[in-house]
């Protein structure tokens, strides 16, 4: 019997405990990452209340809004580590990575209505009424600001060492690595803190002027430009999260590489088609349609199907799904060719 006969499509027989165990060490350090950024937030978020309301700074209370809307947001993080390890049955069978994607996203609405929102609304309602000013709660706020910005530069120093740790990892440089952002936990951190350092110093600079000259305006700005910047924050963040949902690809240098291993079978003369989709932040799905070399009988193709198939998910752990498809080149490129018409 020859290749002609052998089965059409081979697909992974599913690796057990795959998902949660070989990266749970990963999980295991963005959970902590995690932790360490709701810990500094809920502090945080009661000084800055505390604070704002005794000064009556429209910023400080834009910054406690920012900070709710972080550590909201971080429970989301929180549960979506937890629910994404799940394990296929038979209503997902290709897992729960996406999970995280879709706690990612709803951390970006969160950002935006609670802590975007309401920075604009104070800093507007700040520029309309004027506002007070008090130098002993000023100070006080002050001193808040300077304790939370030290805190939020804590917990932003743990996800900058993580990123740096996967960027070795994956031999990338930590500004590539964050673009890359597979993991969208780590990421919406990371972003988060950043967010908030900025956020702290704007807002000390809007105090600190509004002190000084009187002048409410430089307050309200700060308010507002608090504001605009977690606005802009949710948009990439949900952004991201929003392809990540509808299926993205993998990395194009990854799928070229897929590509040159799959070209390099003696038993593959060509491949016709090549199709990835990430399932999580260490989980991807590989279809590649191929056309076998002549000669081959069936019981030797299903053999190379397995090593092949082998291969791939050894080099790259994260392709836990491999479908490899038959196919003959000769008619799928025939089916793009309109043949002329005959004469009379």
């Amino acid at each position: 019997m020859t290749a002609e006969g052998a089965t059409r499509t081979t697909g992974p027989e599913r690796p057990e405990g795959k998902a949660g165990g070989q990266n749970g060490g990963q999980d295991g350090e963005t959970r902590l990452t995690v932790w360490v950024a709701l810990a500094a937030n809920l502090a945080i978020c009661v000084a800055k209340a505390i604070g704002g309301i005794i000064a009556g700074s429209p910023a400080l209370l834009s910054e406690a809004a920012h900070s709710v809307a972080d550590s909201i947001n971080e429970v989301f993080l929180l549960a979506s580590v937890k629910r994404s390890r799940r394990p296929a049955d038979t209503r997902h069978p290709f897992g729960y990575g996406k999970e995280r994607f879709f706690w990612s996203l709803l951390a970006a609405v969160g950002i935006f209505v609670t802590g975007g929102c309401f920075s604009v609304f104070q800093g507007v309602e700040a520029f309309r009424s004027g506002g007070g000013e008090s130098h002993s709660g000023y100070v006080i706020g002050l001193i808040v600001l300077f304790v939370a910005l030290l805190a939020e530069s804590v917990s932003l120093l743990r996800a900058v060492l993580q990123v740096r740790r996967a960027a070795r990892a994956s031999g990338r440089g930590v500004a590539a690595e964050v673009r890359a952002g597979r993991d969208p936990a780590l990421r919406t951190v990371l972003a988060e803190d950043s967010t908030a350092c900025l956020g702290v110093i704007l807002a000390m600079a809007g105090m600190a002027l509004h002190m000084v000259t009187g002048e409410v305006a430089y307050e309200a700005g700060a308010s507002v430009l608090i504001g605009v910047l977690l606005v802009y924050v949710a948009y990439v963040l949900g952004k991201q999260a929003r392809t990540q949902l509808i299926g993205e690809a993998v990395d194009p240098g990854l799928q070229g590489e897929i590509r040159a291993l799959l070209e390099s079978q003696p038993e593959i003369d060509t491949v016709t088609s090549l199709l990835t989709m990430r399932l999580g932040p260490d989980s991807a799905l590989l279809a590649a349609g191929i056309d076998l070399t002549a000669g081959y009988d069936s019981e030797t193709v299903e053999d190379a199907m397995v090593r092949i198939r082998t291969d791939l998910q050894e080099r790259w752990s994260e392709l836990n799904q491999v479908f490899l498809d038959v196919t003959d080149a000769g008619s799928a490129r025939r089916t793009g060719v309109r043949l002329p018409r005959p004469q009379g």
